[in-house]
């Protein structure tokens, strides 16, 4: 199974990123593929101009035209996603989601915004194409630790949700059929990417 991963944080140590990399570790740990994109990945010029021809960004597209499942996570500004994976859903073609399970992940700074996944996150990747959004995981500063040398890592509550949405990940994607041309697609772009 191949899963493409969205930091959609700023800093390459933040709460957000944590619940990606817990989640990723979970789903490496069942065999799953994954693929990780982080926004400091990109240029940023590249980004915000929606530079469709930058090596990073094609990969981007292709990498996530090739896989099974998408997991965005994003911390919470001015109540809503970040602008930053707002930038990476946006070179993404219309369609990019279609056949794909998403899960998407928050973290805020109180449990205030709690609804950011509900409300501004689902309808985005729905104009995707996003066939099957899990219910999301939102977090918030007191679920998650800073250690002494400036790490995040997820409490055991929020520890136990993210392994339980890995998994939920993992058979839903299992269990659906893929249509046959999503199936030709994706060995014609493992052809032109051999």
């Amino acid at each position: 199974m191949n899963i493409v991963t969205l930091a959609g944080s700023p800093g390459a140590s933040s709460r957000s990123t944590a619940m990606i990399e817990h989640v990723t570790e979970t789903l490496e740990k069942a065999g799953a593929n994954v693929s990780a994109f982080r926004l400091d990945d990109f240029d940023a010029n590249a980004l915000s101009q929606g530079r469709w021809n930058d090596s990073n960004i094609i990969r981007l597209r292709e990498t996530i035209a090739a896989a099974d499942a998408l997991i965005v996570a994003t911390p919470v500004y001015q109540a809503s996603f970040s602008g930053g994976l707002k930038l990476m859903l946006d070179v993404l073609p219309q369609g990019a989601l279609k056949h794909k399970t998403v899960l998407s992940l928050a973290a805020g700074g109180s449990d205030q915004h709690l609804l950011v996944l509900d409300y501004a996150l689902k309808p985005v990747l729905a104009a995707l194409g996003a066939s099957h959004q899990l219910a999301g995981v939102y977090a918030s500063p007191q679920h998650i630790e800073k250690t002494s040398d400036g790490r995040y890592l997820p409490g055991t509550e929020i520890g136990a949700r993210l392994d339980n949405a890995a998994t939920e990940l993992l058979e839903i994607s299992a269990s659906e059929p893929l249509p046959t041309h999503v199936i030709k697609k994706r060995e014609d772009l493992n052809l032109a990417l051999a």
